[in-house]
């Protein structure tokens, strides 16, 4: 084990009570912004909850764990590290291919530009392992030679390094992912050619960069997936959802692995690998109706190694978030200070001017109506398929001034123009 490793796990050892004392973000809402918000739709995923604005999407992380297709535990602190983690890695790899992040309103969660997702998953193999049904492993050990189009020879041993990188992509369906070929892509009509040379290529570089970075931070990437979407604004394609994520990915510890390959052992994973061998087992969990629950130990130690490798990846030590603090309540403020950014500032200045006119003329509105220069129609986030007026007098303060300058140069903006009473 390399130094750097070593100190990352003796420091996490200490993170246990917290962890242990930790609540998990396992369901999440946007109710209590619903009167505020744009009209949006939610989607829940097996571990992300998406919400769907007309020209966004905000990508919220849970603590929820899934494997085998289904719900297994709630982890701890995992939405951070997938969120946090990503963020990292989308940072790192814009000279690799555009993604689509815009903000991080919170921990857990991503503001995104809004895209038409390809109904692939672009899953990419260094090395021949794996024990769910569409791993590389499992179907070798099984006697399959092909896999999505690639022809595999005889001999190969479990965990071995693969002379390349593949690209093997699966469906991205709602029920079951299945193994399928990049001709078969092209040819069900998913993606064009065009779109899948450029999706396998960004694949293979995104990949083998993120390979390069792990080694020098003593661990081995083993295997990803990635997804691309097209900008529906504006038709470009992007790198979509998470990277490089222990969710998402197979790490390795680098300097143990010839010594264990030479003695017949597993490489030592710091991913969620070691769950799945746990359900597997101690159950089936493709068919049992009900799952045993994990013990509590393994789920901390779980959430223990996404934490060792969010802080081996970025260098960064990882921020706990108040002992008292309700992640579900942090969600929504972060999701409102990003989403309605001159809300508060908006709402306090008219206030302000409703107290100053009222206090001089009555109804602060009608007097103020009775003196209007000019007028700005804008949405009303309050009411969405009616406008507000926001005023812009010769005597109006300049904060108010500068609000309306702002409210000019933001997107909800209908239109300007004189104002006409009845």
């Amino acid at each position: 084990m390399s130094v750097v490793v070593a100190e990352a796990e003796q420091r996490t050892q200490t993170y246990l009570p917290q962890i242990e004392s930790g609540r998990a973000l396992t369901a999440t809402s946007l109710e209590a912004l619903s009167a505020e918000l744009p009209a949006f739709r939610q989607i829940m995923g097996k571990v992300r909850d998406v919400y769907v604005f007309e020209d966004r999407v905000l990508l919220v992380s849970t603590d929820r764990q899934s494997a085998f297709d289904r719900a297994l535990a709630s982890v701890p602190f995992k939405s951070r590290v997938l969120t946090l983690t990503s963020v990292w890695w989308f940072e790192q790899t814009r000279h690799i291919v555009a993604n689509h992040l815009l903000g991080v309103p919170h921990a857990s969660a991503m503001l995104c530009r809004k895209c038409t997702v390809f109904p692939v998953e672009f899953v990419v193999r260094g090395y021949i392992t794996g024990s769910t049904s569409t791993s590389m492993w499992t179907n070798y050990k099984n006697g399959s030679r092909d896999f999505c189009g690639h022809q595999l020879p005889d001999g190969f041993k479990q965990h071995q390094k693969l002379p390349q990188n593949l690209v093997t992509p699966t469906t991205k369906d709602d029920e079951h992912d299945e193994l399928i070929s990049g001709v078969e892509v092209v040819r069900s009509g998913r993606m064009t050619q065009e779109q899948w040379d450029f999706c396998e290529k960004k694949t293979l570089e995104l990949f083998a960069f993120g390979q390069e970075q792990a080694a020098k931070r003593g661990l081995i990437l083993v295997d990803t997936k990635y997804e691309f979407g097209v900008d529906d604004a504006t038709g470009e394609i992007l790198l979509i959802d998470e990277i490089h994520t222990p969710d998402s990915s197979r790490y390795w510890l680098a300097d143990s692995y010839e010594q264990r390959m030479a003695e017949g052992k597993s490489p030592e994973n710091i991913d969620k690998e070691f769950l799945r061998l746990w359900f597997k087992e101690h159950c089936d969990p493709y068919n049992d109706a009900v799952l045993p629950e994990a013990p509590k130990e393994l789920v901390s130690e779980l959430s223990r190694r996404y934490i060792l490798l969010y802080e081996l990846i970025t260098g960064s030590k990882f921020q706990f978030p108040a002992a008292d603090s309700k992640p579900e309540d942090e969600l929504v403020e972060g999701v409102r200070k990003a989403l309605l950014p001159n809300a508060e500032s908006h709402r306090a200045t008219l206030q302000t001017t409703s107290a100053r006119r009222g206090g001089q003329h009555g109804n602060p509105h009608q007097s103020v109506a009775q003196e209007v220069d000019d007028v700005l129609y804008v949405k009303d986030l309050n009411k969405k398929s009616r406008t507000r007026i926001i005023i812009l007098r010769t005597s109006c303060p300049l904060d108010a001034r500068q609000m309306v300058k702002e409210a000019m140069q933001n997107p909800s903006i209908v239109r300007a123009g004189k104002m006409v009473e009845k």
